[in-house]
């Protein structure tokens, strides 16, 4: 099990940009795929992105392609969502997410996850 910390929320204008870090404890972070959801107010959370124990292999919602990009550091133990040209629909609070020996694929759906960061607002102004 690891622990997760989700931090850089915040208000930004439509068109701007806005970097999300994700620390997580634990000496085997490097076996754990990693992922990024969110979820907006009366919606269902949703999967935004996913990358690979070794960082390599990363997969995105279509709906972020070309706007988000999710990276990894293992000797920090930390995971960010780089997320650019935002809109007023990326609105969510944004979840940090782990599951030991996953694929990226396997992080797409919340089913199967145990690990969750307490996540953190991200507000897009129009």
């Amino acid at each position: 099990q690891v622990q997760l910390v989700e931090s850089g929320g915040g208000l930004v204008q439509a068109g701007g940009s806005q970097r999300l870090s994700c620390a997580a404890s634990g000496r085997t972070f490097s076996r754990y795929a990693m992922g990024w959801f969110r979820q907006a107010p009366g919606k269902e959370r949703e999967f935004v992105a996913a990358i690979s124990w070794t960082g390599i292999i990363t997969y995105y919602t279509d709906s972020v392609k070309g706007r988000f990009t999710i990276s990894r550091d293992n000797a920090k133990n930390m995971v960010y969502l780089q997320m650019n040209s935002l809109k007023p629909e990326d609105t969510a609070v944004y979840y940090c997410a782990a599951r030991q020996f996953s694929t990226v694929q396997g992080m797409t759906v919340t089913t199967g996850i145990r690990d969750w960061g307490q996540g953190t607002q991200v507000t897009v102004s129009s």
